[in-house]
């Protein structure tokens, strides 16, 4: 059930610097309703699949860039979208990183000193796991901009991906060097540490809230790994936070049943929230097979059976709940 910032974290090397902060421009802020009354306007076009790059919506983003770059290819900023998109969307084939390459070649040539474009070439070498292509185009965005966070990031996730997670961390630490507010890089720091039973990575997860207190997916890291370091009541704290900022956050709720049930021994609790987690999310099969877990040490067990039917339903491989299926039958 943690949540998983790696692929977020590559992501953002790419689309992190697209648009600009929400008080920027009123055409900013109001981009959604402009390109509603403006739809064949490029330089709304582009904020607008800018914006929805930021905001992890591939399809809108992918939409908007391939209709800048097709009414206008020689428009850097209009291609740098559209690589930017097919470079990154979770659905990206082969072809897309090619041709993502392709593009990020050509703005190069253009623009020798454009570091988001080296980076972006950098990115699509990496996918390609050339990692000596990918770091040959990373340094050469450092040597134009020593300071350049992205290129930082970069490195990092290539670090994690070859085993380094001594050159990860320095890396990480290097870009929130540069850019203190860097959340994502405070996130990732306390993920290594955390996957090596470092306490020290509630540290970087606290700093990371504090600089998104409000943001769901940072509580979660912080309060997941609260209950892992025996920070029990600030867990439950966050989780309530969460839930209050967004009462559909089922991991929240699932988490909040996990504590009740294996923390706090309180099963009728742990099943409320069980329930309200699949309420959220009625495909939850870790929430299933929970509450099966509950009904199991009731003796119920039809409701068991029931509960593991459905996690097996939505998930046919989830072995935890097919093993306890097969126990009661």
């Amino acid at each position: 059930m943690k949540y998983i910032f790696i692929y977020i974290l590559a992501v953002v090397t790419i689309i992190s610097s697209c648009g600009g902060s929400k008080s920027k421009t009123a055409a900013t802020t109001n981009i959604d309703s402009l390109i509603v009354l403006y739809p064949d306007s490029m330089p709304i076009l582009i904020k607008h699949g800018q914006k929805m790059m930021k905001e992890f919506d591939f399809s809108k983003a992918i939409a908007d860039g391939a209709k800048a770059f097709h009414k206008d290819s020689n428009n850097i900023e209009a291609r740098m979208l559209y690589a930017d998109v097919l470079n990154n969307r979770p659905t990206r084939t082969f072809t897309d990183v090619m041709e993502a390459q392709r593009h990020f070649k050509v703005i190069i040539k253009k623009e020798p000193r454009n570091t988001k474009a080296l980076v972006g070439l950098a990115t699509t070498y990496s996918q390609q796991q050339d990692f000596e292509k990918a770091f040959q185009y990373i340094n050469n965005a450092l040597k134009i901009d020593a300071k350049y966070r992205d290129a930082y990031v970069l490195k990092g996730t290539i670090y994690l991906q070859i085993g380094n997670k001594e050159l990860a961390k320095s890396s990480y630490e290097t870009a929130v060097q540069q850019d203190p507010k860097f959340y994502e890089a405070y996130l990732m720091l306390g993920t290594i540490y955390e996957s090596e039973n470092n306490p020290i990575c509630l540290e970087y997860y606290t700093t990371a809230t504090k600089i998104q207190p409000n943001n769901p997916d940072v509580l979660y890291a912080l309060a997941y790994a609260d209950v892992k370091y025996n920070k029990v009541n600030q867990a439950k704290r966050l989780y309530r936070k969460m839930i209050q900022i967004d009462s559909t956050y089922h991991e929240a709720l699932f988490q909040l049943g996990y504590i009740k049930q294996y923390v706090e021994m309180e099963r009728d609790s742990a099943m409320y929230f069980y329930k309200s987690a699949i309420k959220s999310n009625f495909q939850f099969v870790e929430a299933y097979h929970n509450l099966g877990l509950c009904y199991e040490e009731m003796g119920d067990k039809t409701h068991a059976l029931e509960s593991f039917g459905k996690a097996l339903k939505f998930n046919p491989n989830y072995e935890l709940s097919r093993t306890e299926a097969n126990k009661l039958r």
